[in-house]
Formats: structure tokens, sequence, C-alpha cells
């Protein structure tokens, strides 16, 4: 078969809504191939989808009902309940494993001062005392940031000994137009980490999408990734379970690290991460009904509320816009005039009154946030409902931050007129340009003076 020249540079993770995982550039061909570095990287902007990750625990129970193996164990919301299962286990040794939907738990700690948030314990009151260190506290790792997340959680599990570990893994590619195996015989360690030091390591095999993976494929795939002979059958079989688990349940991407092979025989998946196509959570609201809203940010799941398209960022301007393309120019022209947005934020094109007041809400919710840019092209969007919900915001939220509105398109001349009879000190402006240098303007204004201590207003007549 001809080689199809592919990349994919960037991976979407399961650790949560909205979070990218960089495996470097793999070149995909028509049979399992070789990592290739030499690929230049794909550009991938971060999208306005609230992606649904579950926690391990979940996902070993999904693994389950497709008949892939996992280790035994059992979730507890207190130490005692983590006490009880590990006494049902009935081992000597286990592993507690806090459920924080982020990467790099191990190599994380805790509010209280516990390092590593997946910890060998030794008899069962070792495991209730280390349940007692992680539930209820913050877990801080290289994908939380400085806020950490809550662990509610402990995955009570017995410690098996692993003779050899692998790294497995479904892809969906956008440049193979379909899924894509991912495997390596260095498991149990970032695969990051396999990919820049031994790309050689990586394994990668894309599938047909109408033809499916075939028990001939699937053995052929496991015998180059190099599993023992004996357990390469069991690994091909594993491999088209969690490839009908990856097409019924519209997953994007299926994770194991690692995939092991235990001492006493067998193949065991020991940890397990999946992503979810959000457009598609309509046909699965069983899994939708597992997402962990405390793990995500708050802001994000306020915005789902009034169907608002809302990523935080790090900037000091915050922005309410209609349509995607829209927000991203606003976002560019900000950055052109030496500003940083706050925010993605796109009302849609159906937004309410409401809806434009609930996102003023969450944009002025941010401490960084030392100006408001609205820009807004009416075409099913009107005008005058974006206007009204603006006076209501201003209103309702006593807001004190300064607001610079573009407004064109449907209604544009009632919107004007609702704005300017409302005595409020909203800053209009008819050019895009215009109202990107004023509000970084007013932004920096804001921000020298609160440095100091000054509160100030703007008292510029609309």
């Amino acid at each position: 078969m001809a080689a199809l020249s592919r990349s994919i540079s960037k991976l979407m993770r399961a650790d949560t809504a909205g979070h990218l995982r960089a495996l470097s550039s793999l070149s995909i061909t028509g049979q399992p191939t070789l990592l290739n570095q030499n690929q230049p990287p794909t550009t991938v902007q971060k999208q306005s989808k609230r992606f649904l990750s579950l926690h391990e625990y979940l996902s070993w129970d999904l693994l389950n009902q497709y008949g892939i193996k996992t280790p035994r164990g059992k979730v507890a919301t207190t130490a005692a309940e983590a006490r009880q299962v590990a006494e049902e286990l009935g081992s000597d040794d286990f592993v507690v494993k806090a459920q924080v939907l982020a990467g790099g738990r191990g190599k994380g700690h805790f509010d209280g001062g516990l390092k590593g948030g997946v910890k060998l314990a030794y008899g069962v009151d070792d495991v209730e005392k280390l349940a007692g260190q992680m539930l209820g506290k913050n877990l801080y790792t290289i994908q939380t940031g400085e806020k950490g997340r809550p662990c509610n959680n402990v995955l009570v599990v017995e410690r098996l000994y692993p003779r050899r570990e692998f790294y497995f893994a479904i892809l969906m590619d956008r440049a193979a137009k379909g899924p894509v195996l991912v495997a390596s015989a260095e498991g149990g360690m970032s695969i990051e980490d396999v990919a820049r030091e031994n790309p050689d390591a990586i394994i990668t095999m894309p599938i047909d999408i109408h033809g499916g993976l075939s028990m001939e494929a699937a053995l052929d795939f496991a015998k180059k990734v190099g599993f023992t002979p004996g357990t390469e059958e069991e690994a091909a079989e594993a491999f088209i379970k969690m490839y009908q688990l990856f097409l019924e349940k519209d997953v994007t991407q299926l994770e194991i690290n690692p995939f092991t092979e235990v001492s006493g025989g067998g193949l065991l998946c020991m940890d397990c991460k999946l992503n979810f196509d959000p457009n598609a959570l309509y046909r699965h609201k069983d899994l939708d009904a597992l997402r962990d809203v405390a793990q995500e940010d708050q802001r994000e799941v306020e915005a789902a509320k009034y169907d608002l398209n809302y990523i935080g960022l790090d900037g000091s301007i915050g922005c309410l816009v209609n349509g995607a393309g829209l927000a991203m120019a606003t976002m560019d022209i900000i950055k052109l005039h030496g500003g940083s947005p706050a925010n993605f934020l796109d009302v849609g094109g159906g937004a309410t009154a409401e809806a434009v007041e609930a996102a003023f809400a969450l944009i002025s919710s941010d401490p960084s946030v030392k100006a408001i840019m609205v820009n807004i092209f009416g075409g099913i969007m009107r005008c005058d409902v974006i206007a009204e919900g603006i006076i209501n915001a201003y209103k309702n939220l006593n807001l004190q931050i300064p607001i610079v509105v573009r407004l064109r398109g449907t209604n544009v001349d009632e919107a004007k007129a609702l704005i300017a009879t409302s005595g409020m000190k909203i800053l209009p402006q008819d050019d895009l340009e215009d109202a990107a240098r004023m509000v970084v303007l007013v932004a920096d204004i804001a921000d020298n003076a609160r440095s100091k201590g000054l509160n100030i207003s703007f008292e510029i007549p609309i």
C-alpha cells in the first residue's frame, strides 16, 4: 500500500474539558510505522467546547462492560470506606489513587503536604491513612494550575506486579481521516518523554473506518509492538474490544498507560483515560450524566447553562462577541494593539438578554478583567437584544468596569438609542480598530490607577 504521509502533532487528553496533549508529530502510513519527528508541527486552536472526561474508576467500568480486564478495586469517598474496600479485596498490598481529572497525579502534591496522588499502601491501616490525606484536599499537578483540583474520591485497588508495561491508545486523526492505533513497549511512563527520547519506540497504524479492525491486523500490530509470545492474541482481542468501545461511545481518545502483562499471567489495563466527542453527547446522556463538574472551571459550567461558549484566559480585557470567527478576530486585534484577552466568549446567534447578562457576570467575575469589549455583528443576533443585556448587566451587577461597545447589523440604530438613553457610561465605537485601541487604552489606565490604589470612573459622553 502506498504510504500516506500524515502527521498528528496535538492530541486531546481525557483529563479535563479543553486540555491538549502533545505527542510530537507522528508519521502514519498504510502499515505500522515509527515516529517521525521531522514532520513540521501543526497549529491547533483551543476550541470552545466542554469536553467530557471521566474519572479513572468510571473509565474502568466502561472497559469492564466491553470485557476488557482491569485490576480489582473500588472507589471510596471517605477514609473509612477506603479501609472497608481494602478489607474486601483481601490483599496485603494496595494502591490508593486520587480521582482527579489531571495528568501527572503521581508527581503532584496535596494541600496537607502529601506528595503524590498515586500511592502504595501496605495494609488496611495504611490505606485508611492515605485516603484521609487525599480526600477533601486539592491536588496540584503540572496540569491543574495554581488552584489545583479537588479530590473527592479515591480508587483503592489490589497491587499487582507487572512483568512488562506497554502504552496503547486509539486516537482520532483528522489527517488520517479516521482512527489511529498508537502503542509502545515503553509503557508506564510519560509518552511525551518516549516520543522525545526514543521516537522509534512508538508504533502507529491507521484503521480504515469502513473496514474496521480485523483480528489479523490487530494481531500483526501486537507482534510489531513486541508483546510476549503467548499474549499476542489476548492483546489483539483487547485491541478489538477497545476499538468497539471507541466507535460505539463516540470516543475521540482512548489511552491505556500502562497496559500491563502481569506476573501471574494475562494482560490488564492499569490506567485508562477517555475523551468523548462533545458533539455526539446527545446520543450518550448516560455518559454526560457522569460528568464531574467539580473538576471543571466553574465559569465554563455556568456558561453552559446559557449555551455560551466560554474559555477563561489570562489577560485583562474581557471579550463578548457573537460567532467564533469574529471572537478570534476580536482577540487578535486586541493583541495587535498591545492588549491581552481575558477570555473567549461566543454568545452565539440566538442569545437572549438574560444570556448576555449572564455573560457579563462571567466576565466580570474574573478579577484580572480591567475592561470589557463587546463586538457584535448582528445577522441572526439582533443588536438591540445585546444592548438590553448590556444595560441590564450594568444595572443589576453594578459594573464598575469600563465597557467599549461596537455594534453593527440588525437593529443597530435601535441598539444605539437604547444605550444613549440608558444613562450608562458605555463607550461606543463604530470601527473595530478604534474599538480595540479604546479598550486597550482604558484597560491600561484602569490597571495603572488601581495598582496605585486609585478608584477611577470614565466620564466620556455618549
